[in-house]
């Protein structure tokens, strides 16, 4: 099986981003997806310009921080910032939705990095009422997409030219993750020819500590990812460890 171990959050606060790096360079990480609308942001592009093993793709953002683009206010509260939570989706203007996302990918292109594949933050890309402009916009910028059909699989065969992978797993996650939850995670994904694990490895800084629902837990993720144990693992169990750059 060929595993895709994604870290997402790249942008999110200097923490962040410097656990990812070090989940990449002394663990199992082989890509990451950036929050381009976060005060990390410039931080996480320099990393990756200094590490190109590291495969990079793009978190869209709709539920935390503020917009990148101008004049979204069905996206936004009383403070300029996005709206909590996934409900208020439903109901936002999709042009609005389409003007912030193109936005939140301009302003990564911009970087001069070639972004490997679009996923999302808290899953928006797969909410219904986004996962049109999603697929839209992954077939305008020929990107493949962290699949989406494990959350509306009924929409599958209307889009077989949009590439992603055969599985993907958000077990990876909560407050008793072991090196064993790994391993479980990896094995349920076992019949898939090539798979994607969600990751949140970090060093907890203020930011964090602040702004994030996930704390402590991100400091367990990134002591469970580079340990001798999950290498060890990933080895006898012949799982080849790559990146969106190898799919298809």
């Amino acid at each position: 099986m060929k595993l895709i171990v994604n870290a997402d959050d790249f942008g999110y606060s200097k923490g962040v981003n410097l656990g990812i790096i070090e989940a990449h360079r002394s663990g199992v990480v082989t890509s990451a997806t950036v929050m381009v609308n976060m005060n990390g942001f410039e931080h996480a592009v320099m990393l990756a310009k200094e590490t190109p093993t590291l495969g990079m793709g793009i978190h869209l953002v709709l539920t935390c921080g503020a917009p990148v683009s101008q004049n979204v206010p069905s996206l936004t509260d009383e403070h300029g910032r996005f709206r909590r939570g996934r409900d208020y989706l439903s109901s936002a203007s999709p042009k609005e939705v389409e003007r912030e996302l193109r936005s939140q990918l301009e302003k990564f292109l911009e970087t001069g990095l070639s972004p490997t594949h679009m996923d999302s933050h808290h899953h928006v890309h797969a909410h219904a009422a986004i996962l049109p402009i999603v697929l839209r916009l992954a077939k305008e910028y020929r990107l493949p997409v962290r699949n989406p059909w494990t959350f509306s699989p009924g929409v599958r065969a209307a889009h077989s030219d949009v590439l992603t992978t055969d599985g993907f797993s958000e077990r990876f996650y909560g407050d008793d993750l072991t090196a064993q939850s790994f391993i479980d995670a990896v094995e349920e994904l076992a019949g898939c020819a090539v798979a994607e694990m969600m990751t949140h490895p970090a060093y907890v800084d203020e930011e964090v500590l602040t702004g994030s629902s996930y704390t402590l837990q991100r400091a367990r993720e990134l002591q469970i990812l580079t340990a001798k144990e999950i290498k060890e693992y990933v080895q006898k169990r012949h799982v080849q460890l790559v990146t969106y750059k190898e799919l298809g």
